[in-house]
């Protein structure tokens, strides 16, 4: 059975769905089957992949979920795209709804090729979020070097913990990403100490440095790794996916 990773933040811009596609690459460049699931209206990380997104979300059909996986650029990294219909958004949240059940039984039954299933989520702490964490083994929370941080981080923990108390016992967190990392900032000291005082060893030691390269690669449907090798940002998706080899597989 795959490691399945819900990326999950509440508050928009803090580099999500770029941390999803980067450590999706990053896994398969060191070959492990890597499955990217967009559960975001947005579709962002299926555009970041190069794909369209879809009139109907696969998640709400009756099909194996195999007939609508999609090959991407990178060998060994595969894409459910997104879609944006309003009525597939709200059918998936609704709580009580078949369509719900059916997201969490796909997830867990029709991802059985793969070693590591990402989940890109929506910026918010509604259903989507919620059902995501429902079904997934851990949860990879990146957070913005910034004064808010702190406040946000706390809601979505609360959140992370009714999730394993009342929904899935198996949830544990694989880590909180510190992101946009500019160390000429006396902010993003400030904050970094604060997160990794506070919470201990689940920050990770890796640090994703603000970084153009990063910015632009979804622009070119790739990832930063195959657009800008050399940058600082591809190193550190590096050493993030060597923490996440070490620690969560």
């Amino acid at each position: 059975m795959p490691k399945t990773l819900c990326i999950a933040n509440q508050k928009g811009g803090v580099g999500k769905t770029t941390t999803t596609l980067n450590l999706a690459a990053g896994l398969a460049k060191a070959g492990k089957v890597t499955l990217v699931v967009d559960m975001d209206p947005q579709c962002n990380a299926t555009t970041g992949l190069g794909r369209r997104p879809l009139e109907q979300h696969p998640l709400v059909g009756e099909e194996s979920l195999r007939h609508s996986l999609l090959t991407t650029n990178q060998e060994g990294l595969m894409l459910l795209p997104g879609s944006r219909r309003f009525r597939d958004v709200e059918l998936l949240a609704h709580a009580d709804s078949d369509y719900a059940n059916r997201l969490i039984e796909h997830l867990n039954h029709d991802t059985a090729k793969f070693d590591f299933v990402l989940i890109d989520c929506p910026p918010s702490l509604g259903s989507l979020t919620q059902k995501a964490l429902a079904c997934s083994d851990e949860v990879l929370m990146p957070i913005q070097c910034e004064y808010f941080a702190m406040e946000g981080l706390k809601q979505m923990i609360e959140l992370i913990r009714e999730i394993m108390v009342g929904q899935n016992q198996k949830l544990s967190f694989a880590g909180i990403l510190l992101t946009m990392y500019d160390p000429t900032l006396e902010l993003t000291k400030e904050v970094e100490d604060d997160v990794r005082d506070f919470f201990g060893e689940i920050v990770f030691e890796t640090v994703i440095p603000r970084d153009v390269a990063v910015a632009e690669s979804p622009s070119f449907g790739i990832s930063v790794l195959d657009h800008a090798p050399r940058s600082r940002g591809t190193r550190a998706y590096i050493e993030l996916c060597m923490e996440v080899l070490t620690n969560v597989s």
